[in-house]
């Protein structure tokens, strides 16, 4: 399913000065150059670049100043230029540039993927396949737990991070993410903070971290919800506790007992369609990878206050005009529901 636009007028660039880089560093880039940006996504900017009988995928960060380490276009080619050899759903990347003057910002071309990526309805080849929800939930669940168990040193990305006090580093980095993009004061954030602050479960295994697993991230095949495609997103990809991770698809995810402003929110399908609850999430991850889940409302908790700074950071970029996207002018009134669903999970 082609879910690609026109380019937004204020995230256009110089197509023709992209084409005269790329010539003939890619097989095709010789060719007339016609770019399309995929609509959809909240952070990072993404193009397909049509060759005619070859495309590729671009990758910038967002328009405007962005948090110090986040968005890192060189760290996710660095990832993805080696994971495929070892995670088949991992796109593989080509070509990184760091120069500004192509397109105004760093940027990196990766294969093009063709699938489906379900957003807040079930598309059309899913929604006549009764178990399709039940289906997806768990090749995202197994594919996470594949994921976990990659061999980081044997495909070079023993360097990517420093895995000890990978949990206080993000407790204290968010907090502070949070104090730089907040528009109020939010009580309920401190709240959580000096909870997480002293409640840090100790690590005792480390792995790759893909640090914003959800289930729109995930591209299925069209003929079968079960089967996986690619995974997309990879710039905050690093070493640290792989149950960060699990917490981040639990706080991405929807069930129809949810508060109706949480189900609101949710980047998935929502109703009573058949997905796994996120209690059969965390079993599921937990028979597959073999790890314990005991502390696993920490990682809920830490995620949940992740999101809703993650979420002010990207309200705070449309409210200073940093971009024209409208979509982010009601991202203003979720920081505070989804600060008060850590809340409820922290007590």
């Amino acid at each position: 399913m082609d879910d690609t636009i026109a380019v937004r007028t204020d995230e256009q660039f110089n197509e023709q000065k992209l084409a005269a880089y790329l010539h003939g560093c890619l097989p095709d880039t010789e060719n007339r150059l016609t770019v399309r940006q995929f609509g959809g996504g909240a952070a990072n900017l993404t193009y397909l670049l049509d060759y005619g009988t070859h495309q590729y995928v671009l990758r910038r960060p967002p328009l405007g100043p962005v948090a110090k380490k986040a968005h890192d276009m060189g760290r996710e080619y660095k990832v993805l230029s080696v994971l495929y050899k070892a995670f088949p759903y991992a796109p593989r990347a080509f070509l990184f540039c760091e120069e500004t003057a192509v397109i105004g910002a760093p940027f990196f071309i990766m294969e093009r993927k063709q699938g489906v990526v379900v957003r807040r309805t079930l598309p059309p080849p899913f929604a006549a396949i009764p178990n399709a929800p039940r289906c997806m939930s768990a090749a995202l669940v197994d594919a996470l737990a594949q994921f976990h168990a990659v061999d980081y040193e044997a495909i070079g990305l023993g360097d990517l991070g420093e895995p000890t006090g990978f949990i206080a580093r993000q407790v204290e980095g968010w907090y502070k993410r949070w104090q730089a993009a907040q528009t109020a004061v939010l009580p309920e954030m401190d709240e959580v903070y000096a909870w997480l602050k002293a409640n840090q479960p100790r690590t005792t295994q480390f792995s790759l971290v893909h640090n914003d697993y959800k289930l729109d991230n995930v591209m299925l095949a069209a003929d079968d919800p079960g089967r996986i495609v690619a995974i997309f997103d990879w710039d905050m990809c690093t070493l640290g506790d792989p149950l960060s991770d699990v917490g981040a698809l639990l706080a991405y995810w929807t069930e129809p007992t949810d508060p109706e402003a949480m189900r609101g929110m949710a980047m998935m399908p929502t109703g009573d369609l058949g997905f796994l609850t996120r209690t059969e999430l965390v079993a599921r991850y937990a028979r597959v990878s073999g790890r314990s889940v005991a502390d696993i409302h920490f990682y809920h908790a830490l995620a949940l206050f992740r999101v809703a700074v993650i979420i002010a950071q990207i309200y705070t970029r449309f409210a200073r005009g940093q971009t024209q996207d409208k979509r982010f002018a009601a991202f203003g009134p979720m920081v505070p529901l989804m600060a008060r669903a850590a809340l409820t999970v922290v007590q």
